[in-house]
């Protein structure tokens, strides 16, 4: 077996899911009785989703229903990067955005990680937003999965292109 194998490493969010949990979130506000009356609303807009509510509380609330409906459909919430509420007008606004792909800073940390505690037949090699990894035995990039695996990273990972 001479030739190499290889997998990517990416952080990769599927926006119709991130829908779904949203207009679930909006649904479930809309009936819950601990939100009538509040001007509890959640929308998503391009990247961003909008939560607002008539007092702090109730805009955390919101922002936890919303977390709730993203871990029910497999989104990890380490890609949820949502701002402390703001008061606008008489309502309390909360702006979050969901992140994907690696970056730069990220994606050196992985590669010196797998450089340094990883195999030694395991390469990294950063491309754009993704890190491939590859090496002449699937043994070191099974192992290499494993290592990172079991680091406590600020941000998801998803391992594709297993080849």
């Amino acid at each position: 077996m001479a030739s190499e194998s290889s997998f990517d490493i990416v952080n990769k969010v599927d926006h119709q899911e991130v829908d779904n949990a949203v207009n679930q979130a909006a649904k479930e506000i809309s009936q819950r009785f601990d939100f009538k009356n509040v001007d509890a609303a959640i929308k998503l807009t391009g990247e961003t989703i909008d939560m607002q509510a008539n007092t702090e509380e109730r805009v955390n609330a919101v922002l936890d229903v919303l977390k709730d409906k993203l871990v029910k459909r497999q989104i990890s919430l380490k890609g949820l990067d949502a701002e402390e509420p703001k008061l606008s007008g008489k309502i309390y606004k909360i702006t979050a955005s969901i992140n994907a792909g690696i970056t730069q800073e990220n994606a050196k940390k992985l590669s010196k990680l797998i450089r340094d505690e990883g195999p030694k037949g395991a390469k990294a090699q950063i491309q754009g937003d993704e890190l491939r990894v590859s090496s002449k035995s699937r043994d070191d990039l099974q192992a290499v999965q494993a290592l990172i695996k079991g680091q406590d990273l600020d941000f998801a990972v998803q391992f594709v292109n297993y080849r």
